[in-house]
């Protein structure tokens, strides 16, 4: 779980997750609720929420806990609608399709791409000054809400 924490903590921003609610099976995590957690057994193939898995000690999260987030963290980056259909197309943000953006935002910065509705969209890394050049790419895509499909097509 300790590495779900620092994943969180990457984005400028803490989750309060209550460690009993937490289950880990083959370095993934689950939230469950009370009730799931009495009855659960241990040759469960997956329960409750998933949170994301840890592989070769690095934490990959889940789109669930991406949204569970976007209201806890600072670094947030929100595009104009264009700009959003290209980040879940897997492209990667140029400062011109940047609405607004809060938190530290510097380079090598973990932070959430949301559309104008507050609406998770992935993440990204901060690669360049965000009210720079229009024309240049200032967040690197690192995962998308499209990535499932083009994975499956």
């Amino acid at each position: 779980m300790k590495q779900l924490m620092v994943f969180v903590s990457r984005f400028g921003g803490k989750i309060a997750l209550n460690s009993e609610f937490i289950v880990e099976k083959a370095q993934r995590f689950y939230l469950l609720n009370p009730a799931l957690r009495k009855i659960l057994r241990n040759d469960f193939y997956y329960v409750g929420l998933y949170l994301g898995k840890v592989k070769e000690g690095v934490f990959f999260p889940s789109f669930n806990l991406l949204n569970m987030m976007v209201p806890l963290v600072a670094n947030k980056v929100i595009l104009e609608p264009k700009a959003a259909w290209l980040f879940i197309c897997g492209r990667d943000v140029f400062g011109r399709g940047v609405v607004n953006a809060a938190g530290s935002q510097r380079k090598g910065d973990y932070t959430l791409i949301v559309n104008e509705c507050e609406e998770c969209l992935g993440f990204g890394v901060v690669v360049s000054e965000l009210e720079g050049d229009a024309g240049k790419v200032v967040v690197r895509n690192v995962l998308d809400v499209g990535d499932f499909l083009r994975r499956e097509g």
